[in-house]
């Protein structure tokens, strides 16, 4: 466990040092534009944060059984899984009775796979694919190393996804989950559904995730279902730099070091209880944070047996 950490903190140090070194029933009270959430509401997270756990766990495999995040939700539907690992991160499509929704989930970032992490070097802002984006602005424009790893796996996904629709259709709802770069494809991933099957109501649930793309896309996004939640200190979230002309979407909920929860108001808030607030340098850093515990869930390849799975 310790080699892969510290080969992941050289590889987020290495890749973003240079431009980052600069810079439903809330029932608490609301100060500055910062709300805390109660115990009930952060546990209604957890079966999404077992799924995006899982995304490291499945292999890419269209089965259910890799241990303990696959038995926390243990009537999950598999239908379909793909990726290799490395240039195209694993994922799986199924359906979740518990939540009445179609489940798509990417996995994050392998530290100990180059070509994972080459996804994550290319901070290009590149313009939306059109086959995938088909009418949305040309001032839109993301990360060309996200967008390149999500059309690996974009047609895929969508066939699995209007497989399960086709077998349920009452169901209405397609629910994106991921952890780290998984995040990022997720965001990518909901878009492309919402364009591609405008019937459903799409929404994401992201984990540590970094900024996907430029401030008119962040602005595009606002409004739709976005939760990004945050751990501490992780420096994902701060990454790529707001100097390289990225910006985060709205929906943040920020862990703090106390494991209460927060919301955080609009994008990229600055206030201390907030990722870009709380971390705004590099420096100050803990990339341990990266991998949880959220709300007693640890992410990544490393943390997929049950030894793990406590607070």
């Amino acid at each position: 466990m310790r080699s892969s950490i510290s080969f992941y903190f050289f590889a987020l140090f290495s890749t973003f040092l240079g431009p980052m070194i600069r810079a439903a029933p809330f029932n608490e009270v609301k100060r500055d534009g910062i709300l805390r959430l109660s115990p009930s509401f952060i546990d209604s997270f957890t079966p999404y944060t077992q799924f995006a756990r899982a995304a490291y766990c499945t292999a890419g495999r269209a089965t259910w059984n890799c241990g303990v995040a696959c038995r926390a939700n243990s009537d999950f539907i598999p239908y379909a899984g793909g990726g290799d690992g490395a240039a195209t991160p694993f994922w799986f499509v199924g359906y979740s009775p518990k939540l009445e929704s179609v489940i798509v989930a990417h996995q994050g970032t392998d530290p100990i796979q180059i070509l994972s992490i080459a996804n994550d070097l290319d901070l290009g802002l590149d313009s939306l694919d059109q086959r995938y984006f088909t009418g949305l602005s040309s001032s839109f424009r993301v990360h060309g190393g996200f967008q390149e790893a999500f059309k690996r796996s974009a047609d895929p996904i969508l066939r699995a996804v209007k497989d399960v629709l086709a077998e349920r259709p009452t169901t209405t709802t397609v629910t994106t989950v991921g952890h780290s770069l998984g995040g990022a494809l997720a965001v990518l991933d909901s878009e492309f559904i919402r364009n591609k099957i405008p019937s459903v109501d799409v929404k994401s649930v992201i984990y540590g995730a970094p900024r996907v793309g430029n401030p008119a896309f962040a602005s595009y996004l606002t409004g739709k279902s976005i939760t990004r939640i945050n751990h501490d200190s992780d420096p994902v979230p701060i990454l790529p730099g707001r100097g390289l002309g990225f910006a985060h979407t709205n929906g943040e909920i920020h862990i703090n070091d106390d494991r209460t929860w927060n919301t955080c108001d609009g994008q990229d808030n600055t206030d201390h209880r907030c990722s870009t607030g709380h971390v705004p340098s590099l420096l100050l850093a803990n990339v341990i944070d990266h991998f949880g515990p959220y709300n007693g869930v640890w992410m990544g390849t490393t943390f997929c047996e049950d030894l793990f799975s406590t607070n």
